[in-house]
């Protein structure tokens, strides 16, 4: 990629990133948009809409980034719990990382690979019109003096991670120490979740079960509860919290008179009765329902292999959680109880050998998917290069010589669609991890998490990086002697499409996020052509399985380009501040509750570490 191409790839998404910023710094302060800028503040009656018109709405103004950066960590933490603290630190921890990369790269490793003349014919008083190469290692000659500052930087880098690792991990531990203590205790905390119960001639599960745990922890055994099977239980659960939320938006509105309304199809037909009135009924109706239906299941519900067992204590509950219960490993089988709202009930009647077919399904649609992908990305990067774009579409050589064209179509163009492509991965990573037999919705999103990193990892990373300069040149790979040297050319070739890709996938997807054009889309609509806008409210969550997986993925861009080319650096510690500021004004104002639980956002956090860890010696080691 050219210099030109970049700087009107940078052009472009800068400007969608400032038209984005606006949009939101005018949007945010109508009150008819407190719904979709401040959603969190509705939720806990905290808006305070000025319905007085003032010209001060109409103009864009950064209060909100002030705002945002001056909430202390014990503040965020009062707020929004400990969930948030831990991923915002994440982005601390990248900011500390790549500011100490930022200065040495630029400073002291940009200069050396600029002044080599390893490619030569480079004329430097045209530089837009030449590759980003001459800013890398690529332009320093082989066996050259200057490389001992390469490596020194490599093992002064690695050891600056590894303390800042040890120094975070250190603090995220302590403070989640500091929680349990403080904390109440919670009910799922003396209990264990215990499947794959063996079901003996003439004896219910729940028998078998009150037998097992009284004969080998009678001491701390309390109680149990078998899980059964139930159809309309669930369902009866949704339609009683959806009309619970109804209700209790109505009530809290002051705007009586638009209480009336008819009760037929849309609220167009049917008689004009008080809306506050008829869903106080139906939620009758509905908890009356709900209590005959728990009733019928408790007596006549078919039984299924897994219970709930409780513990007079949380140690109790923690010894009989990591001891093996049977000979058989496949058979009372303990994990820890979710959270109550945090259940996913389709899988708990799965057997070991079920759950480990599914796993294993589960693993070969993973890679049979990532293999797929690996269509659009060779076709991505076709884009990114003109003399291959040429070849398969000659039609377009007229157009491809106008300058601003191939520009756009070079720089901007590939990571767009790549862009467009991946966002279908994360709900289909999701969809795997649900039928992986997995029994919380937790588990669910950090398995999807992991699956989506790995699948960035091999399909945007090492396809672009094979299918740009070593596709195609098979007797290159049949050489296995040349797959090193050409490995170290290919890597630094692909800085210039990994900044538009930090760029358009970092800054532009950050600052929508922030203006949520389709949730205000999605709002108005709602409000001008639904009876029920007023009703119904749903916030949003924070999506982990698609934002966690970017954060590291750029840290690995970062990684990999300290040494091979630094001019990656500034783009990736513009993407960390603005996230940064992005994601604490939306965890404050807009996050309605946090998804995940502690324990998995701290697994989370170990998940990073291991990362980085496993990067930083790769790191090393190659150096």
């Amino acid at each position: 990629m050219l210099v030109s191409a970049l700087l009107t790839s940078l052009g472009i998404n800068l400007g969608l990133c400032i038209l984005f910023i606006t949009l939101y710094s005018v949007l945010r302060k109508q009150p008819e948009n407190i719904r979709v800028y401040a959603p969190r503040l509705v939720a806990e009656q905290k808006s305070q809409q000025r319905r007085v018109f003032d010209i001060e709405r109409l103009l864009p103004s950064t209060g909100w980034v002030r705002r945002a950066w001056q909430t202390s960590e014990d503040e965020l933490l009062s707020k929004s719990g400990l969930d948030a603290v831990v991923f915002m630190r994440i982005f601390i921890f990248s900011l500390r990382v790549f500011s100490f990369a930022g200065i040495v790269g630029i400073c002291i490793l940009l200069p050396i690979n600029y002044l080599g003349d390893q490619l030569n014919g480079i004329d430097f008083s045209d530089l837009p019109s030449k590759s980003l190469d001459v800013f890398s290692i690529s332009n320093v000659k082989n066996g050259s003096k200057w490389l001992w500052v390469h490596f020194c930087a490599a093992y002064l880098f690695s050891g600056f991670v590894c303390f800042l690792l040890y120094q975070e991990y250190e603090n995220i531990s302590s403070k989640r120490l500091s929680y349990f203590y403080l904390s109440k205790p919670q009910p799922h905390q003396f209990a264990i979740l215990v499947r794959s119960i063996p079901l003996s001639s003439g004896r219910s599960f729940g028998d078998s079960v009150e037998s097992f745990f009284m004969e080998y922890h009678s001491s701390t055994y309390l109680s149990h509860w078998v899980v059964h099977r139930t159809k309309k239980l669930q369902g009866l659960i949704r339609d009683a919290e959806k009309q619970y939320k109804r209700l209790t938006r109505l009530k809290s509105s002051d705007h009586t008179s638009q209480n009336l309304r008819r009760n037929g199809f849309l609220g167009l037909f049917g008689q004009t009765v008080d809306i506050v009135d008829h869903y106080e009924k139906k939620l009758e109706e509905l908890e009356q329902n709900l209590r005959i239906e728990q009733s019928a299941a408790s007596f006549t519900g078919k039984e299924v292999s897994a219970a709930f067992v409780c513990f007079k204590s949380r140690y109790g509950a923690a010894v009989a959680l990591h001891i093996q219960q049977s000979d058989n490993p496949t058979q009372w089988v303990t994990e820890e109880a979710p959270e109550p709202n945090d259940v996913y009930w389709p899988f708990f009647s799965t057997t070991f050998m079920t759950a480990w077919i599914s796993k294993f399904v589960v693993i070969v649609a993973t890679i049979i998917l990532t293999i797929l992908f690996l269509i659009p990305v060779v076709c991505v990067q076709g884009l990114a290069n003109l003399t291959t774009l040429e070849s398969f579409l000659p039609f377009l050589k007229k157009i491809l010589t106008i300058a601003f064209v191939s520009q756009v179509i070079t720089g901007y163009l590939p990571s767009l669609i790549l862009q467009m492509f991946l966002l279908i991965v994360p709900p289909i990573m999701k969809f795997l991890s649900s039928i992986q037999g997995y029994v919380s919705h937790s588990q669910i999103e950090k398995s999807a998490c992991s699956k989506v990193l790995w699948f960035t990892i091999w399909n945007i990373f090492f396809a672009n990086v094979l299918s740009g300069s070593v596709y195609g040149q098979l007797n290159v790979l049949l050489d296995p002697k040349n797959i090193p040297m050409r490995l170290a050319v290919a890597v630094p070739a692909q800085a210039s499409f990994f900044i538009a890709y930090v760029v358009t996938s970092g800054w532009t997807s950050l600052t929508s996020e922030l203006a949520r054009v389709i949730a205000l889309i999605t709002d108005f609509i709602g409000r001008h052509c639904s009876n029920k806008a007023n009703d119904e409210f749903h916030g949003p969550y924070i999506p982990y399985d698609s934002d966690i997986p970017k954060i590291l993925f750029f840290g690995l861009l970062g990684i990999t380009y300290f040494l091979l080319a630094p001019l990656i650096l500034p783009f990736l510690l513009g993407y960390y501040c603005l996230g940064y500021i992005v994601y604490r004004n939306q965890v404050s104002k807009v996050s309605i509750t946090f998804r995940l639980h502690l324990i998995t956002l701290c697994s989370f956090y170990h998940i990073e570490a291991k990362f980085w860890v496993n990067r930083i010696s790769i790191f090393a080691s190659v150096s």
